[in-house]
């Protein structure tokens, strides 16, 4: 079964463009939805009225050039895998842009239809591992900062404002699991007939 995905091209070579959209609708593995601009701003407007999996963006449009491009569309969508579309003689700017986040990049003539598809998936799977680490570094961060918690009942106070048990808070924020005990203190004051004071 084919994959369903959204993929935002950002190209005013009509040629190039028409290139790759044959590429994606003739594709065995995808089945897109195509949108098209050929100006930055435009394909910004589209990418916030719309779910996009991938953006493949021309670093030289209309209304913008060189990394400023891609720069301009991960600031407005950084979440958006990018793959930098560009001519062969610009490998640097291509390479520069993948070091300022974009997932890849494709040069103008020389991909297979096989190495297109392939970036695409690639692009998109790097693109939710990433976003899948970002969440789990905040919850790290989360559970390493400053909890508000109450001085009598031990509650938590979340970022809604609403006071959570600290075992239900740190299973929702954190892998940890928790099994309950009873330490010889508490033994021996709650159940003083068995665990007698030593």
């Amino acid at each position: 079964m084919k994959e369903k995905i959204s993929v935002l091209i950002i190209e005013d070579n009509l040629d190039d463009y028409l290139l790759l959209k044959e590429v994606l609708d003739f594709s065995n593995e995808l089945n897109p939805t195509i949108y098209h601009s050929g100006h930055l701003h435009e394909a910004i407007n589209i990418a916030t009225e719309n779910p996009i999996d991938v953006a493949i963006i021309d670093l030289s449009i209309a209304d913008s050039f060189g990394l400023d491009t891609f720069s301009t569309f991960h600031m407005a969508h950084p979440t958006v895998p990018a793959i930098i579309f560009s001519g062969c003689s610009d490998h640097e700017l291509a390479f520069q842009g993948v070091k300022n986040g974009a997932q890849d990049y494709l040069f103008k003539g020389e991909p297979s239809e096989t190495a297109i598809i392939r970036t695409i998936r690639y692009a998109i799977e790097r693109q939710r591992l990433l976003t899948e680490l970002k969440e789990a570094l905040e919850h790290v961060k989360q559970l390493q900062g400053l909890l508000p918690i109450c001085s009598f009942c031990k509650k938590i106070r979340d970022d809604e404002g609403y006071w959570s048990e600290i075992e239900s808070y740190i299973t929702k924020h954190s892998q940890a699991q928790f099994s309950h005990g009873l330490c010889p203190p508490c033994a021996s004051k709650h159940y003083p007939d068995i665990f007698p004071e030593k």
